[in-house]
């Protein structure tokens, strides 16, 4: 099976990456970006020295927003794919937060989300979507280059991919539960080259051993994932999903929050909608359902639609 189309330069979907990105993702931008990163480190309800970070007080990443210059042409120079999905990961990270600010403090004064910006200023807009045309992604927070798989850092450089060995490169809560709930999914993706690899070896295989070799390969990569799932209490207690639940949803789907949706000011005055960043953007399901048959009988309702419809954004 020739695997050499699945790959941008970032992910590099094989028996050896699974799902995983083929290089560790930068932590931090280039010093020619130092405003940009500036807003990631103090970005986080709570930073990393215990301090309240810019989502901490109302109107706060508003105003360093607005201070921002126009990087564009600067973006548009720029061909490496680590950096392009660090960058984009930056912009995703501002952009959201910026949004949906307003909602976030509105859900704590009175229990319930408030309206989102409704407009993205050109300084985030424009480069945002240079950078997302670049990645042939939608200009939104999304799993696998922003949120989860393009946003880890081992704690321990030796140690492994288990959850409690991962950290965030940028984040909006800056809590345990955050780091946690999202940093699960990386987790359960280390088993993906296994997975990968038991149905490469099954679709090529012309022997029944061979065959009951690569199932059982998919069988124990299934296993191992589930198992990894199953600690998503353990590593991110539920109770505190809302601490950055908001700065993780999408303009599409939530009209209460964004109305008609989002503008983009300086690439276009009509309202945009994206999906919001959800696990179910993973790709192992979706690849077992393909690879088992099941999407050949999935039912015609709301929720396939939707699943359907997320493959966009893998």
């Amino acid at each position: 099976m020739d695997f050499s189309k699945y790959t941008d330069g970032f992910f590099e979907v094989n028996a050896q990456n699974g799902f995983l990105p083929r290089v560790t993702p930068l932590l931090q931008l280039p010093t020619k970006y130092a405003a940009l990163q500036s807003i990631i480190d103090h970005m986080p309800i709570q930073k990393e020295d215990g301090s309240p970070g810019l989502l901490a007080t109302e109107g706060a990443i508003e105003a360093a927003v607005n201070q921002l210059a126009d990087l564009d042409t600067l973006v548009a120079e720029e061909q490496d794919p680590v950096l392009l999905q660090v960058l984009f990961r930056t912009y995703a990270f501002i952009a959201s937060a910026y949004t949906l600010a307003p909602a976030h403090f509105a859900f704590l004064k009175t229990g319930k989300y408030g309206k989102a910006h409704s407009r993205l200023p050109v300084q985030v807009a424009r480069p945002f979507t240079t950078v997302s045309n670049k990645l042939q992604v939608f200009p939104w927070l999304d799993y696998h280059y922003a949120y989860s798989l393009g946003n880890y850092k081992k704690l321990d450089p030796n140690g492994g991919f288990n959850w409690d060995n991962l950290g965030m490169c940028a984040k909006f809560s800056g809590m345990p539960d955050e780091r946690g709930f999202i940093m699960l999914h990386v987790d359960m993706n280390q088993f993906s080259p296994n997975l990968i690899s038991g149905i490469q070896k099954t679709l090529e295989a012309e022997d029944r051993d061979v065959i009951g070799e690569g199932l059982a390969e998919v069988h124990q990569a299934i296993k191992a994932i589930n198992e990894r799932r199953q600690l998503m209490w353990e590593a991110s207690r539920w109770k505190h999903y809302n601490d950055f639940r908001v700065f993780i949803m999408g303009i599409k789907g939530n009209d209460e929050i964004f109305g008609e949706g989002l503008i983009y000011e300086g690439v276009s005055e009509e309202y945009q909608q994206y999906r919001g960043q959800t696990g179910a953007q993973d790709n192992i399901i979706p690849t077992l359902d393909i690879f088992t048959g099941i999407i050949d009988f999935y039912p015609q309702n709301e929720l396939t639609r939707y699943l359907l419809d997320l493959r966009q954004y893998r």
